[in-house]
């Protein structure tokens, strides 16, 4: 018997539409927009859409196992839920809903460090394979607090975000007039502005917990965090949020992986909509 939102929503296309409906036009323009002339949103999906399949045929495949592993552990498909900054401006309980959604589903959930209602309750709404996104604003202290909190809370991995020295900008949202909530009482973007190499290799001197750096776009930066020891490269533009003009993140996608040669563990997003683009990422490497 299927339920009522598998008969309302059949197609991608029916969710875009009701998601447009529902929103007001500033959270539907930061949902959708990039920064600047958007020129890196469109090549996140161009270079997507530039990859074409070779089929081959004549294959058994009356039983198919689209189950991976992530970090040691299993995962219904290669997915995660990528962290999204102000959640609940979308969905009801923010943060919380998403989890209970991905744990569902079998998949896990890397939860944004500015979104609602934070680390603490986000675990305790759902017992699932979660992650921790940390916009680096404080010091060293405040970081470690932040990863003790994890640890305590039952997250598999840490993430840092490497790719926000300054915030995109985002021109939709600039002509909306529109600023999300957390911005305006968001302090110590200097700490975010200074995060360097240094920073990284404390991070792995002190934490036993698995690092993720994301932002990861060329294979000299991967290759230097893999010589420091980091778990997991996020091959990532911010959903071409933050610099324009750049490659789209499965454009670059090969060089990190020729770059790590096996020593991390790789993740990418940007314009990724369907289970074929899953496929294609996974063909060039990425483990989600």
């Amino acid at each position: 018997m299927t339920s009522n939102l598998e008969e309302r929503f059949q197609t991608l296309h029916e969710i875009v539409k009701a998601a447009r409906q529902n929103l007001e036009p500033g959270p539907w323009d930061y949902l959708i927009g990039g920064a600047e002339t958007e020129t890196t949103l469109r090549r996140n999906r161009q270079a997507l859409d530039s990859i074409a399949f070779r089929p081959r045929v004549l294959r058994d495949v009356s039983r198919i196992d689209c189950t991976s592993a992530l970090f040691g552990r299993a995962v219904r498909l290669p997915v995660l839920v990528a962290p999204v900054g102000s959640i609940e401006t979308f969905t009801p309980g923010g943060g919380a809903t998403a989890a209970k959604a991905a744990a569902e589903f079998g998949i896990p959930l890397m939860l944004s460090s500015v979104c609602n209602p934070g680390l603490e309750a986000v675990a305790a709404a759902a017992d699932g394979f979660r992650m921790f996104q940390l916009y680096v604003r404080g010091d060293v202290g405040w970081v470690d607090d932040h990863v003790r909190r994890a640890v305590e809370h039952g997250y598999a991995a840490f993430c840092l975000t490497v790719d926000t020295a300054v915030y995109g900008r985002r021109e939709r949202d600039l002509a909306r007039r529109f600023v999300k909530p957390w911005r305006v009482r968001a302090t110590g973007f200097d700490y975010q502005a200074g995060l360097t190499w240094d920073h990284v290799k404390r991070f792995k001197d002190t934490h036993a917990m698995p690092l993720i750096l994301k932002g990861i776009a060329t294979a000299e930066d991967a290759a230097l965090a893999c010589d420091l020891g980091v778990d997991g490269l996020y091959v990532s533009n911010h959903g071409g949020r933050q610099l324009d003009h750049g490659r789209g993140t499965t454009e670059a996608l090969p060089e990190v992986v020729a770059a790590v040669g096996g020593r991390a563990t790789i993740i990418v997003d940007g314009g990724f909509l369907r289970g074929t683009d899953i496929v294609k990422a996974v063909a060039l490497g990425a483990a989600a």
